[in-house]
């Protein structure tokens, strides 16, 4: 992996902050019973109001909606944001943000744009491949941390729309942390058996037509190592602050791009 040392001190710290970590049965099973749970009421949330970040009600309803309307992107913590579990740490963050003259079909046509997915999403998003025979799409993340991390993870993905509301669902399959990538040494190593980043993804999209726009909410659920004793200090704000920045980054990136899609669009409709 190519490091990117951002303070002299980081460097005596090289030979604790590099064992490998190992995925266990049991930070497995904790993140598959959350998912489920988590599906069961997203499930019930799409036949009531579809989505759950904004409130029903009152001043902080009325806040939210001038914040998303102002162009705002929200993001808050379930559960605390992150917790561990035997084996291992999930996280579970939820944002949301609105696209004025969008509709969930142009958000649904986003989401099947494989081939431009590095194009929405740079730098974080280095490549990415139509599903293949299997259904599973495979993409490549580059993540800038006190090292630079590069992770290849297939997904497999749902979606559709009901009504005025649409959903989309991307389940992580395979995780594989990359080593030397870009060159002739580049290897894939043995999955669940690495520094630990990300082992798990599940991220579940909810949308829905609103004050003439699109209102976009993701949910993203993900397994990482636990914050090994001693590293604290230095590992702890890596692996808690980067399913945040991560989400915010990605309802960022969506909402940009379903914007230049929409203008795109209306100018297009203008000029004939």
């Amino acid at each position: 992996m190519r490091i990117s040392w951002r303070a002299p001190a980081i460097l005596l710290l090289a030979p604790t902050f590099s064992p490998a970590a190992h995925l266990s049965r049991p930070a497995e099973q904790a993140f598959e019973s959350y998912v489920t749970k988590l599906e069961a009421r997203l499930a019930s949330q799409h036949s009531d109001t579809c989505l759950a970040l904004l409130p029903r009600g009152g001043a902080q309803r009325a806040d939210a909606e001038r914040k998303l309307l102002g162009g705002a992107v929200l993001a808050e913590p379930v559960q605390g944001g992150s917790w561990e579990v035997d084996g291992g740490m999930l996280h579970h963050w939820r944002a949301a943000a609105f696209v004025p003259g969008a509709s969930p079909k142009d958000m649904l046509a986003l989401l099947h744009d494989y081939a431009q997915l590095s194009h929405y999403y740079a730098p974080e998003v280095v490549s990415s491949a139509a599903p293949a025979r299997d259904g599973a799409m495979v993409i490549r993340f580059k993540k800038q941390l006190v090292i630079t991390v590069v992770l290849d993870a297939a997904f497999e993905t749902e979606a559709g729309i009901e009504g005025d509301c649409g959903y989309s669902v991307s389940r992580s399959t395979h995780i594989w942390q990359v080593d030397q990538p870009g060159t002739s040494h580049e290897r894939r190593r043995t999955e669940g058996a690495d520094d630990g980043f990300l082992w798990r993804l599940n991220s579940y999209w909810s949308f829905q037509e609103w004050h003439d726009g699109l209102l976009l909410e993701c949910e993203a659920v993900s397994l990482t190592r636990g914050v090994p004793a001693g590293l604290g200090w230095l590992l702890a704000p890596i692996i808690q602050t980067l399913p945040r920045n991560s989400l915010e980054f990605t309802m960022a990136g969506t909402r940009n791009a379903l914007r230049d899609s929409t203008l795109g669009r209306h100018t297009d409709a203008r000029a004939n």
